[in-house]
């Protein structure tokens, strides 16, 4: 990965992005939102991505993914990056298009996940969620054509199972029937519309293509 330090006014940001974008993968704005299309390089490296967001509340993470080739049997719609964000860094996602100018070639980085990165929940943990009082969602904007997806630690790991399972697991569903569907259902919080687009978000579809 890569490195960059970005000083916009008094505010100095840190981000981090994978030292090359992915060739065959790609997330895009379609017809019910978000959709993230992912072979097995880019899979391992949005699992990384989102680890290292709930655990580094001083660092944005940013996946370059509008230039990705994307499959062909698909009608794709506006193309998008990412930026993954804790909520501690109180990032205004506005701001995005001004840091992303600055980010330059950036040098080195090496990253290295825990060991207990993706902890297990308890059984019904998930139920709380419903309840109105709950507030660890994650949340959503798009902004300069990037999907800014920020939360604490424990609205990133409630997604993590999800996460974890298109990296460890569709690898091997699709060795085994290259026909298989392997996707992830990726909750962004409570559904709302996008200003623009009129659009509900309120999931991110990511499937496993390759």
């Amino acid at each position: 990965m890569t490195i960059s330090t970005v000083q916009l006014g008094h505010h100095r940001y840190r981000v981090l992005r994978p030292a090359g974008p992915p060739r065959f993968a790609g997330l895009y704005e379609g017809r019910l939102g978000a959709q993230f299309c992912l072979d097995k390089e880019t899979a391992a490296t949005f699992a990384l991505a989102w680890g290292l967001a709930a655990r580094s509340p001083r660092t944005i993470i940013y996946l370059p993914l509008r230039r990705a080739e994307l499959p062909t049997d698909h009608a794709w719609g506006r193309p998008l990056d990412m930026v993954l964000l804790h909520h501690r860094l109180a990032f205004p996602p506005s701001r995005w298009k001004q840091v992303r100018s600055r980010l330059g070639a950036g040098r080195p980085h090496t990253v290295v996940l825990p060991g207990r990165a993706w902890p297990a929940r308890p059984a019904g943990d998930h139920l709380r969620t419903w309840h109105r009082e709950f507030r660890d969602h994650l949340r959503w904007d798009v902004a300069a054509d990037t999907l800014v997806l920020t939360g604490s630690r424990e609205a990133f790991e409630r997604q993590a199972d999800e996460v974890r399972a298109l990296a460890e697991e569709c690898p091997a569903h699709r060795a085994h029937d290259p026909e298989t569907h392997c996707c992830a259902e990726i909750s962004m919080g409570r559904i709302r519309r996008h200003p623009d687009h009129r659009r509900p978000y309120a999931e991110l579809h990511a499937e496993y293509t390759r």
